[in-house]
């Protein structure tokens, strides 16, 4: 047992010598899916490099929570986050709040110093009652294994472009290529933009491939969709298991200044959005989540302008601030938005020669109504004096509806809302 004991001693520090300090083009074996997918070749070249770039967004902790499904919280110092390394941040000083939240009929539009609206378990992190210390913002600790799922280091994070920069016609940037699919509603207004809202229901839609992704989301967007310089931010739930090395939906954050070519990234796996409340990780599991003919769990997001500072915020609830994207990141979002839109996106690889089985939603059309269909109700849209205005008129589409559909309308209650989703590969659909 001494010598087994000894042995095993010996090929962890052997193997922790090869990753830290060989530069060597030598071969090693690492997993790249949590120990689900088989065991593939990696350099210990390119280990060094990942190891290098972990180092630098993985910030050093002041407390850490472990949470039950395996992920590692970090409570890192609000001024230490990664967001401050962005080099047109160098100098920004973290805003702790907008002065006034979007004017919401009959409600008051101050900014509320209590941050109870989300005190449930409703992130997997919270079930065990710990949180971060004030001062300090939670961020879910990224991996060796959550790098190596990537196509490559520069992709870690990053959506892969689903914009055509040589197609002829403005369309929403959900009528994309590169096999992302969607069903969304979106606005066409010749109105400035200031932000918008949505309440939408939390699923955990079956993803057939690792690569392969659903998510939910609000896209606030400005800027041309034929050319390199669409601005986007984006916020919602997602299920990747590329991202994430597990099947559990997600909040998450993205953002681009440059069609989603170079700039930007998912949550915090790069500069740019800084988070300020120690109560709420971004891209940590949701729970509880919606169940088919049983209760209904939704989370309300809301990102808009500050009309002093002039960064992008974003809240859940009615009152809870997540933090924001500061303007300097922005060129056209430096000033207005031109088109919001809400809804479902899911990446078709057609990996084994037919449409993917990966469903958006809940994984059924939108016409099996509530308590089966994936839905956003309560569309609103933030105008040029900060009040949040219902969206009467949307327009909607989906590239094929025998895979996802969407279908809106329009009620006292729901204001505008809309039912979207779908199984992928059925009959109709391959």
């Amino acid at each position: 047992m001494d010598a087994i004991v000894l042995a095993s001693k010996r090929s962890l520090l052997l193997f922790l010598l090869i990753v830290s300090l060989s530069l060597s083009q030598k071969v090693i074996h690492i997993s790249a899916f949590n120990d689900t997918k088989p065991y593939r070749q990696v350099s210990s070249l390119r280990l060094a490099r990942i190891q290098k770039h972990l180092n630098k967004i993985n910030k050093s902790p002041v407390f850490t929570i472990q949470s039950p499904d395996g992920d590692v919280i970090d409570c890192v110092p609000k001024r230490k986050q990664p967001a401050l390394d962005h080099p047109l941040l160098k100098h920004h000083k973290i805003q702790k709040a907008p002065k006034k939240m979007p004017k919401m009929k009959g409600k008051d539009d101050d900014v509320k110093e209590t941050e109870n609206v989300l005190e449930g378990a409703w992130q997997m992190w919270h079930v065990n009652g710990t949180r971060c210390p004030k001062g300090t913002v939670p961020i879910r600790r990224n991996t060796m294994n959550d790098v190596l799922r990537a196509k490559s280091l520069f992709d870690f994070g990053k959506k892969r472009r689903s914009i055509d920069l040589d197609r002829q016609t403005e369309k929403p940037d959900a009528l994309g290529t590169n096999g992302h699919e969607h069903a969304i509603a979106y606005t066409e207004t010749s109105s400035e933009i200031y932000g918008a809202k949505a309440t939408i229901n939390v699923w955990d839609p079956k993803i057939e491939e690792v690569n392969e992704f659903s998510l939910s989301q609000i896209w606030i967007l400005s800027g041309s969709f034929v050319g390199p310089d669409l601005n986007s931010i984006e916020a919602g739930w997602q299920v990747s298991p590329e991202l994430y090395g597990d099947n559990r939906p997600r909040l998450f954050t993205y953002w681009t200044s440059d069609s989603y070519q170079a700039t930007g990234c998912y949550n915090l796996l790069c500069s740019g959005f800084i988070q300020t409340n120690n109560k709420i990780a971004i891209g940590a599991a949701i729970s509880p989540l919606s169940t088919f003919k049983g209760n209904q769990f939704d989370i309300t997001i809301l990102i808009w302008k500050d009309p002093k500072m002039g960064n992008w915020w974003m809240g859940l609830g009615d009152s809870t601030l997540v933090g924001y994207w500061p303007a300097e990141l922005f060129t056209h979002l430096a000033d207005h938005a031109t088109t919001v839109e809400w809804g479902g996106e899911v990446v078709n690889t057609r990996a084994s020669g037919r449409h993917t089985t990966t469903q958006m939603g809940s994984g059924h059309f939108p016409d099996e109504g509530f308590g089966k269909a994936s839905y956003f109700r309560n569309l609103e849209v933030v105008d040029s004096d900060n009040s949040l205005v219902s969206v009467r008129d949307v327009k909607i589409l989906a590239e094929n509806t025998e895979c996802y559909d969407i279908k809106s309308s329009h009620s006292n209650e729901w204001g505008t809302y809309f039912y979207y989703g779908g199984p992928g590969f059925n009959p109709r659909c391959n």
